[in-house]
């Protein structure tokens, strides 16, 4: 299996911004052929400890039955869709990819 992990900072770092983000994962990101696992939330606020990163507002895991599955992901066109829509709100973007 694979897991896609996606960290978004935003330019408007409001909780609404953050809301309205999630919303639209849930919506374009769901769903996908040989897809496993799917989250999408905010940053936990209460865990403020020193080895906690910080840096980002929504977080969203995906888990795929094969690297196949996921590369098929990449071109959807709800997942294209769901990049065009939104990027224009994101300062900042990490892609954790992992054999899992």
């Amino acid at each position: 299996m694979l897991s896609h992990a996606v960290y978004f900072t935003l330019k408007d770092r409001t909780p609404e911004a953050a809301a309205a983000l999630v919303k639209a994962c849930h919506e374009h990101l769901t769903g996908h052929p040989g897809e496993v696992f799917f989250s999408a939330g905010t940053c936990a606020t209460q865990y403020d400890r020193p080895v906690n990163d910080r840096d980002w507002d929504v977080a969203l895991t995906i888990v795929f039955e094969s690297a196949a599955a996921h590369d098929t992901y990449q071109t959807a066109p709800r997942h294209t869709q769901f990049i065009a829509e939104n990027a224009p709100s994101w300062a900042k973007v990490r892609v954790f990819d992992a054999d899992v």
